[in-house]
């Protein structure tokens, strides 16, 4: 069985070395970069399997980084970094990251939620029925695996949007507030002001009009957003 192949991006050479002796420990393959146009333009030419990024690097950031593999891949992507403040998470989270650890963290909680994203993702691959699987229009959404589906195939959603997705549907026929989003979603209490869901709503939409679903997010402006059940 082959390896899977992890990519590590942070201008920091003990955190890669770090992080990449536990990973080899654990029996993955690594490949380590200390900025983030060289991982980007490896992941081009050969792609991991999980992505670990550091935010503040040189030329191209984690958070733009991010953003640009997202438009080519729905790579299982954790973001590391020493920015801990909830907008920082958020707007981490809001770019399509799968999970984000602060500095300084320990190897072995990020090699457990590394192992957890892998989990998810051979329950995936095996399509894992369950109790929890709902359907509205024509989606199909599971919440143990984060999965939603047109007619039967992914429509290729990041975790985090499918959970976001899942709690709509969950909620159907229902204003749901942003503030409601970020709590029950994103586990965020205090009042933010941010564009995380709007941004993350955009994505979704996108995806299901890419499959062809009819399933439509209605916008409540200044509250937050809807799914209205047709049938």
């Amino acid at each position: 069985m082959d390896k899977k192949l992890i990519y590590i991006a942070d201008d920091e050479i003990n955190i890669c070395n770090i992080i990449k002796s536990f990973l080899i420990n654990e029996n993955f393959a690594v490949e380590t970069f200390y900025d983030g146009h060289s991982l980007l333009e490896a992941f081009k030419l050969k792609q991991a399997s999980l992505l670990i990024l550091d935010i503040m690097m040189p030329g191209i950031d984690g958070y733009s980084l991010c953003s640009l593999i997202r438009k080519i891949s729905a790579v299982p992507i954790i973001i590391v970094s020493a920015k801990d403040t909830e907008p920082d998470k958020i707007a981490g989270l809001t770019l399509g990251a799968d999970d984000y650890l602060t500095k300084p963290f320990s190897p072995i909680e990020l090699i457990a939620r590394i192992k957890s994203i892998f989990r998810r993702i051979e329950l995936d691959n095996i399509q894992t029925k369950s109790n929890e699987s709902i359907k509205i229009s024509d989606i199909s959404i599971n919440a143990d695996i984060r999965q939603a589906n047109f007619c039967g195939k992914s429509i290729g959603l990041t975790a985090m949007e499918s959970s976001l997705l899942y709690y709509l549907i969950s909620n159907k026929n229902r204003a749901v507030s942003r503030k409601e989003l970020l709590d029950k979603v994103w586990g965020f209490e205090d009042q933010i002001e941010t564009r995380a869901t709007d941004d993350m709503i955009k994505r979704i939409r996108k995806k299901l009009v890419s499959s062809g679903s009819s399933l439509k997010i209605d916008t409540l402006w200044g509250f937050g957003f809807t799914i209205q059940d047709k049938d």
